[in-house]
């Protein structure tokens, strides 16, 4: 009997250690890929007049697959994101016309993937400082008319310069139609900045630029169209300006880019502005430096 007893524990002692020594399976299912997975965009804003876009960055993607448990999304600018729905709108913050490429992760069963990719081009506008905005649109529309009772409301100056050097009118020393024109900077909900001149029928322009606006003379009125309401195009400034000297944020003006006064320049950078000023500096066709003043209407 105890020869039996040490034999079955001797039996009992092997199967334990067999048992103990085989390795354990886990079963994770069939791994399948995703199957069909589509991937569509659009960008917010599109029509005929901003094919790119209107300037929001916003941009609604969709992917779908057969067998999708969730979907990674790279959007091309560094951003990655897990999205189990694979819907959703995406903000894109690099200013101007840019291209991103966007990939998509369809996952599966076990970690399986599809994978799909589209470029796309995206229009960003510039966010223009809040205070500016502010500023210049009121609460949403504002009235500028030439500060033609402060000093250096008109002036010039070399081209690496920040202030009239040359020359600062003196108050109420220019000419008539100088001072009659209304400038109009309106706000849309979109944030966007457009500017509406009305310049009773003629705009003063400097002798060095009635060529460019399709006139020959020396310094004077001339009957100028204005060209209606137009989106003005904000950035930094590139004159290679200070804070001390400016607020470094300049607008571009389409069309013949005149505001109160031309001097065959379109590209105004903004010197100073508070809700009841403002000092803008433009380069002309002669290469100089030309300053005005403007006020709200009163």
């Amino acid at each position: 009997m105890f020869k039996m007893n040490k034999l079955t524990v001797a039996v009992f002692s092997l199967v334990m250690l067999l048992t103990a020594c085989k390795k354990q399976e886990y079963t994770f299912g069939d791994l399948i890929n995703p199957s069909g997975l589509t991937l569509t965009t659009a960008v917010v804003g599109v029509d005929a007049a901003n094919p790119n876009g209107n300037g929001s960055g916003q941009v609604t993607i969709t992917a779908k697959a057969t067998g999708a448990l969730t979907y990674q999304i790279d959007f091309g600018d560094g951003v990655k994101q897990v999205v189990p729905s694979g819907t959703l709108t995406y903000k894109y913050n690099t200013p101007g016309v840019n291209n991103f490429t966007i990939t998509v992760n369809a996952v599966g069963t076990g970690g399986s993937l599809s994978t799909i990719s589209k470029r796309i081009t995206v229009f960003v506008a510039f966010q223009i400082p809040a205070n500016i905005v502010a500023a210049l649109t009121g609460t949403g529309s504002k009235v500028w008319v030439t500060d033609k009772d402060a000093p250096g409301h008109f002036g010039v100056g070399p081209n690496n310069e920040f202030s009239p050097i040359w020359y600062a009118a003196v108050p109420n020393t220019r000419e008539a139609c100088a001072y009659d024109d209304e400038i109009t900077f309106s706000k849309d909900a979109a944030g966007r900045v457009f500017m509406n001149v009305d310049n009773k029928g003629a705009s003063f322009s400097i002798g060095a630029s009635t060529g460019f606006y399709g006139f020959s003379g020396g310094d004077g009125c001339y009957p100028m169209s204005t060209g209606g309401n137009k989106q003005l195009v904000f950035m930094n400034a590139t004159s290679g300006s200070t804070a001390a000297v400016s607020t470094q944020i300049q607008f571009m003006v389409p069309g013949n880019g005149i505001i109160n006064f031309g001097t065959g320049g379109v590209v105004y950078e903004i010197l100073s502005i508070t809700s009841t000023s403002m000092h803008l500096r433009n380069i002309g066709s002669d290469n100089n430096s030309w300053y005005q003043k403007l006020k709200p209407k009163p």
